[in-house]
Order: structure tokens, then sequence, then C-alpha cells
């Protein structure tokens, strides 16, 4: 039996990249499926490939009416909601602190912060009636290590991070599990800045991300599927309140290759030898 049988779950951001691979991996496992997306020719494309599982729902997650009616319609269609991945997200504001203009930031944070919170918010009603739920929102290594990413966006994820944490402690009464995603460098539009255009792209684009981290291939978005169909399954019944970081071991301490080149500048060690005073 498919281990999503049965379960109902939301997906913002759900028609390219990390939402797409996790909207096509909860289907495979017996999810059905709102696909919650600004881009709607992509998010109807998909829903069409899947067939009755799944349905696109067009969202921009700063609207609050937009993310209610995303999850009044999966509850409305299929009666509940087992999970909701609060996917959604862009590079948001770029350059040094002094230059970004304050409507970058307010945009940033609105996508990134507001949008997941938007997406808690009314999740959780349907949840705690139901007695059960699990919340999974995408954080990033660049919330946990300073410069893996943009300033802005790095604040932005943090506090994805923590507001995690802090929701968690408030609904473990209610057995609803929430939980973050934080990925490393991965092959997605977002990350290959081709948002909007030909996935052939991507791969061209991201080519040189095989050795930005310990395990030599790039990040793949079904890597992060993977681990939100664990946060969406029973297999992670007594996981809450976690950031888990996957990113082929990046942000976990500088790379075998550089410390190896560091050495060759240092003489060697010598070995104590007590009995040689």
């Amino acid at each position: 039996m498919a281990e999503l049988e049965g379960k109902v779950a939301v997906i913002t951001g759900g028609a390219s990249g990390i939402g797409a691979a996790t909207v096509r991996l909860f289907v495979r496992e017996g999810a059905r499926v709102v696909v919650a997306d600004m881009q709607r020719e992509r998010g109807e494309a998909l829903a069409e490939e899947l067939g009755k599982a799944a349905m696109f729902v067009s969202c921009e997650v700063r609207q609050e009416d937009q993310v209610k009616m995303a999850i009044d319609t999966a509850v409305d269609r299929w009666g509940r909601l087992d999970c909701i991945f609060n996917n959604a997200g862009f590079g948001g504001a770029l350059g040094p602190i002094e230059e970004t203009p304050v409507d970058d930031f307010d945009l940033t944070f609105d996508v990134l912060v507001r949008g997941v919170f938007l997406g808690i918010k009314h999740a959780v009603p349907i949840m705690r009636k139901q007695g059960s739920g699990s919340i999974i929102n995408t954080g990033s290594i660049a919330g946990v290590t300073a410069g893996r990413g943009p300033i802005i966006y790095s604040a932005a994820k943090a506090a994805v991070i923590h507001l995690t944490k802090a929701v968690a402690m408030q609904l473990g009464p209610d057995s609803i599990r929430v939980n973050c995603i934080c990925p490393g460098v991965i092959a997605t539009p977002l990350s290959a800045n081709t948002v909007g255009r030909p996935d052939s792209l991507i791969e061209e684009r991201t080519s040189g991300y095989a050795g930005l981290q310990p395990i030599p291939r790039a990040g793949l978005p079904d890597d992060i599927a993977q681990m939100a169909f664990f946060l969406a399954s029973d297999r992670s019944s007594f996981v809450t309140g976690q950031a888990i970081v996957v990113d082929g071991g990046g942000a976990t301490g500088v790379m075998w290759s550089e410390q190896k080149a560091a050495y060759k500048t240092h003489r060697p060690i010598k070995v104590y030898n007590p009995d040689r005073q």
C-alpha cells in the first residue's frame, strides 16, 4: 500500500522545481494534492499529467484570501487536509544592505515569511479538528549559516526556521507536527535563474553544482521531495520542531579538498613521544 494513501496535501510553489517533484512523489505514494502556484500554465499542465489525484489552484502566497482558498479547495474536494508544504519562494532582494530598497526588503519577507505564516494559519484549524497534521516549511542553509545566500533572503529563511520551531511548540499537543527542510544548492529554475523558461537550461546552468559539497553531484529537487515525503508520512510521527538540512554536506564544514590544500602550506605535525624529552 502506498504510504500516503488517503492523505490530502497542499503544496505551494508546486508547479516547478522542488514543489513539482514533491507533487509527483506524493501522488505516486497515494496522496491527492492541490498544486498552488502563480505559474498557471505549468501548474495546469502538471495537474493534467497526474489526473484526478491533483488539481491546480492559482495562488500568490502574499495574499491571505488566495492561500485560504487553496486550503479550502483541498478540503472541499477531498474532505480533509493532512499536509501543507509551504514551499513557494524566490531569491528576493539582492546587494549590500545599505543599498537595499525598503520595498525589496518588504517583498522578500512577504513572500518568504508571510507566505509561510498564512499557510500555517489557515491549515491549523482544519488539522486541529482532525486531530492530526503535518506542516512542512521550506527554509534554507542560508538561514542556518551566514554567507550562503543574499542577505535579506538569509534573514527571511532564518525567520522561517524559528517560526517553525515556535509553532511546533504550540501545536504539539494537538498532534500537529511542524518541521522545516533546509535545502542546500539544488538544481531548480530558481537557482538557475530560469523561472518561466525551458527546463533544458537548468542542467546547463547548474553543471558546476557537483563540486559545491562533499557528495559529488548536484542536489536535485527529488532530494528535497524525499524529505518532504518522510515528514508527511507516518514514518516521522515523533519528529517536530526540526530544521533538517538536506545539502549533501555542504554546510557541515570545510571541504576536504580545501583542507588538503591548506595542509600543504604547513610543516607536518611531529608526533609526541614521551621517551624523547
